[in-house]
């Protein structure tokens, strides 16, 4: 019988790439881990710091540095940071080089509410606090305001956010009782009273076509009151 060396070769040879990489996997798995490494996605303003993030990983493995990389827990220390309220997603992994690398992604506040309790509406929808590294420069909400109820006012906001007009000249946003909006305009001395948000596409650009014709007659601070609850005219209380 002729033995087909080969095979024998091929064989040898592909036991030997197996334990290599065996080897290789589980010396892998001993390496100590490095400090953590912080990456913030798209965000220049810090509204949590790297020390925040780090010491987070730090406290809910442990201690996340001169460990095994085998004994971290990686979806646990992602669960850490998603629990923050200053974070709206997070991913941890351990790289090749053994260093715990946290990719993170603040919240993004579209606006501030000042109430007994002030914190940032997010471009979500839901509750941030505020930072004492940062101070976002976004429309103020006032009034009837709850942490738990923030639809209407977050509508009205994310409308602010996306109108280059109204991101401009709007400074705040007051919700009334009856969950009526009403703005006020920088350098403007009168209230604009939307009321509900139904047909808000169409009550903005009433808006804009009475402030570009009242700017240029110069006559803006006639007006205490600019009514935009009417769907084919803006109705003004003089002074």
């Amino acid at each position: 019988m002729k033995i087909n060396w080969n095979y024998i070769k091929m064989f040898f040879l592909l036991v030997l790439v197996v334990g290599l990489f065996a080897f290789s996997s589980k010396k892998n798995d001993k390496r100590l881990v490095s400090s953590p490494e912080i990456n913030f996605n798209g965000e220049d303003n810090l509204f949590i710091t790297h020390e925040t993030v780090s010491k987070l990983l730090i406290v809910n493995q442990g201690g996340a540095k001169n460990v095994p990389k085998e004994t971290i827990d990686l979806n646990l220390l992602e669960s850490a940071l998603n629990s923050n309220p200053m974070i709206k997603s997070a991913q941890v992994f351990v790289d090749i080089n053994g260093r715990l690398v946290a990719d993170v992604e603040q919240k993004k506040p579209i606006a501030r509410v000042e109430h007994s309790v002030s914190f940032y509406i997010d471009d979500d929808g839901n509750y941030m606090p505020l930072s004492t590294n940062y101070t976002a420069r976004v429309p103020l909400v006032t009034g009837d305001v709850s942490k738990n109820d923030l639809q209407n006012v977050y509508e009205m906001a994310m409308k602010v956010k996306d109108d280059a007009f109204l991101r401009k000249h709007v400074t705040s946003i007051h919700q009334h009782k009856d969950k009526s909006i009403s703005l006020r305009l920088r350098q403007c001395s009168f209230e604009v009273y939307v009321g509900g948000l139904e047909k808000l596409d169409k009550k903005i650009n009433n808006l804009k076509v009475f402030y570009k014709k009242a700017f240029k007659e110069k006559i803006l601070n006639n007006y205490s009151k600019v009514n935009l609850q009417f769907d084919s005219q803006v109705v003004c209380t003089k002074s």
